[in-house]
């Protein structure tokens, strides 16, 4: 550290001290201007300022100075009562947690603190690290519905998970937020049981977004064992989900499911229709052409786009 640079930091130390917050946010600002290394321990303290305003620049620094040594001290900030300074604290982690952090992000799970805990489990998504499983997995039954959202969420990202039967019992979960986390998350895992708990949620499941995620996670899985299920949902109430089975289907062809499709083809929804149309040039069977030629006229180009694709796809 040169003597200049060393006197600055004397100086706004000094400032970060006194009891005139106009002092403290000069200083914070000052340091965050300065931009240098050597500033992290002087901002670290200042994360502990009772002004809201001098922990979020303190916080925008030490994200701006993006040394990996000030992690300890943001993860603190996780558990803020303030909205603010969780979100600042967050995006600024996101970029700085390795995986070398993970036995910390581990010991904080720990800690009684729902905003804590709830931002651990996000940051353990860039992990990946199949270590976290068993302290996620502790937040499946929690009282929180938030925290079981988060959980079932985060085990989604984990490597080498194939197989999780607790993960299962979500899809049935009494809030719908958990239960859509978990219609997306039954989409990467192997258990012999996904595919029929997606299908019956698929078809019975009250929240759409619930049915259009299991149709989602269904085309992942491309299993046959679904076509029931998503021949049902081509007929759902909402288009979001009739559209998410029509793009299924693409990867699933069945005959028996051709009628449904060509019906799709006038649907009232155009991305229902686009989709219906790249599935019927999918099936390639001949008797599905009639209908695509009409939707050669269909108002979205996209749509008489993919009717013709579809035509020249079943024609070859």
């Amino acid at each position: 550290m040169n003597i200049e640079t060393e006197s600055e930091l004397k100086q706004w130390l000094g400032m970060l001290r006194s009891p005139d917050i106009n002092d403290r946010l000069v200083a914070v600002k000052s340091l965050q201007h300065l931009g240098d290394e050597e500033a992290i321990d002087t901002l670290i303290l200042a994360l502990k300022d009772e002004n809201l305003n001098v922990q979020k620049i303190a916080i925008n620094a030490l994200g701006e100075i993006a040394n990996p040594i000030a992690v300890p001290a943001l993860i603190k900030c996780l558990g803020s009562n303030d909205a603010e300074i969780r979100s600042e604290a967050l995006a600024a982690l996101n970029d700085l947690v390795l995986p070398t952090h993970l036995s910390l992000l581990l010991e904080n799970l720990s800690h009684n603190n729902t905003y804590l805990q709830l931002n651990i489990l996000i940051l353990l998504r860039k992990i990946h690290d199949i270590q976290s499983l068993s302290y996620i997995l502790q937040f499946f039954n929690s009282e929180s519905a938030e925290l079981r959202e988060a959980a079932i969420t985060t085990l989604r990202y984990l490597n080498q998970v194939e197989k999780c039967p607790p993960a299962l019992a979500l899809i049935s979960d009494p809030d719908a937020n958990v239960r859509r986390a978990a219609a997306l998350t039954l989409g990467h895992l192997q258990d012999t049981e996904v595919i029929s708990i997606l299908g019956e949620f698929l078809t019975k499941d009250d929240d759409w977004q619930v049915r259009r995620n299991a149709a989602k996670s269904l085309a992942i899985h491309e299993n046959y064992q679904a076509i029931s299920a998503l021949e049902i949902a081509l007929s759902d109430e909402h288009w979001q989900v009739r559209k998410a089975a029509a793009q299924a289907l693409q990867k699933l062809p069945d005959i028996k499911v051709m009628p449904l499709l060509i019906k799709g083809l006038t649907d009232e929804y155009a991305d229902v229709r686009k989709e219906a149309a790249i599935a019927l040039g999918n099936l390639g069977d001949a008797d599905a052409i009639h209908g695509l030629q009409q939707a050669l006229d269909d108002p979205d180009r996209e749509v008489s786009i993919q009717a013709q694709r579809a035509i020249q796809k079943i024609q070859k």
